[in-house]
């Protein structure tokens, strides 16, 4: 089993991953928490149909008496009237200061979860058993919580981490190709903005990864894990190096909102920002052509993204909604090589909006990389 440690204080958590590890949930978890604790497993209709089970008789096995709360699934459900609805359900339910709620499923859910267990009675034990590439490699780690607004993604939550992250890669074989290949976009980032060996490590097993190698998963998402978990341990609370995991998340975040969560995957918004930024990042001469091109090719060699068909304009103007505008100044995430990334607040509009227009061209199938 790997396991990464999380250095935040004033407790260190885990992650554990490992294939087949949902079954021994319940054993792992009676080490960590109380036989006493009331446990709420919160989760979605298709995966409490899937995981479930498994998950509920290892618990009880173990011996809690886990009871399940559900939610809407879908990135519309991240607001806060379903964290108030969850609230009431779990007052009905009889949970009290001592409650633990364990996260079964992807992001949204590990969001959504994580924000309700920071609120209730002022906060409770939060595990996570994320079901996503996504949510394994990026959500299910850091602590960051968080609902949407009209306005953008993201705009209320707080930071509540997890007592331990136990993630099973062996779940993922029931995810669409679609998502599965949305969440490999967030591993794929990690290794442009700090890890080497995982960025060759797309180049060079890419067909093993697509294929669900239970091997290469399982070392693609221990080495996201570690590479998050060393900028979360240094920077908890995003007050520096912890940006750098933003890489394609400005525009990717704006084309989320101004497509009304409809057309893109997170992954996808992702990937299409991370080849804007390279776009931008060498229209400023942060970057060499040959460096861009290798992003490039290494975000459109994993499967055809969905097309770009918003404004430019339009995402401009949804960028001075973003968390990461600050003082009017719309902060960007530039790769300057493999494995290094730097923030920048002095891109020019036009460049912006370049970058957009050239999303556009490209996803309508036009793309040839300018060396």
């Amino acid at each position: 089993m790997a396991q990464v440690t999380i250095h935040v204080p004033p407790r260190p958590y885990q992650a554990r991953i490992e294939n087949g590890l949902l079954a021994r949930a319940g054993a792992l978890l009676v080490e960590l928490l109380p036989q006493s604790s009331s446990v709420f497993v919160v989760t979605v209709p298709p995966v409490r149909r899937r995981w479930g089970t498994k998950l509920i008789r290892s618990l009880v096995s173990a011996g809690f008496k886990p009871q399940v709360v559900q939610m809407p699934d879908g990135e519309p459900a991240k607001k806060l009237a379903i964290i108030e609805t969850l609230a009431e359900r779990l007052v009905r339910l009889g949970a009290d200061r001592k409650a633990v709620l364990i996260a079964l499923g992807g992001g949204v859910v590990g969001d959504v979860t994580g924000l309700l267990a920071s609120l209730y009675m002022r906060g409770v034990e939060l595990v996570q058993i994320p079901t996503t590439v996504l949510a394994q490699v990026d959500a299910s780690v850091g602590g960051k919580t968080g609902v949407n607004l009209g306005a953008g993604k993201n705009l209320l939550g707080t930071y509540h981490h997890p007592r331990v992250v136990l993630i099973d890669p062996e779940v993922l074989h029931t995810l669409s190709d679609r998502a599965f290949r949305s969440g490999l976009y967030e591993a794929l980032k990690c290794g442009i903005i700090g890890d080497l060996d995982l960025f060759l490590r797309f180049e060079q097993k890419r067909t093993q990864i697509l294929k669900r190698d239970p091997v290469e998963i399982e070392g693609l998402i221990a080495q996201s894990v570690k590479l998050k978990a060393e900028i979360v341990s240094a920077d908890e609370q995003e007050g520096g190096l912890r940006r750098v995991l933003n890489l394609g998340h400005t525009i990717g975040h704006a084309l989320e909102v101004e497509t009304g969560y409809r057309t893109l995957l997170h992954g996808e918004a992702v990937a299409w920002g991370m080849i804007a930024a390279t776009n931008i990042a060498l229209t400023v001469g942060r970057t060499d052509s040959v460096t861009a091109g290798r992003i490039a090719d290494a975000v459109l060699s994993l499967g055809r993204l969905p097309e770009v068909k918003v404004s430019a304009h339009k995402i401009l103007a949804r960028l001075q909604a973003d968390k990461k505008t600050q003082n009017g100044a719309v902060h960007f995430v530039l790769p300057r090589e493999i494995g290094k990334v730097e923030i920048a607040a002095d891109v020019p509009d036009k460049v912006i909006i370049d970058a957009v227009e050239e999303l556009r061209r490209i996803s309508r199938g036009g793309w040839v990389w300018k060396k």
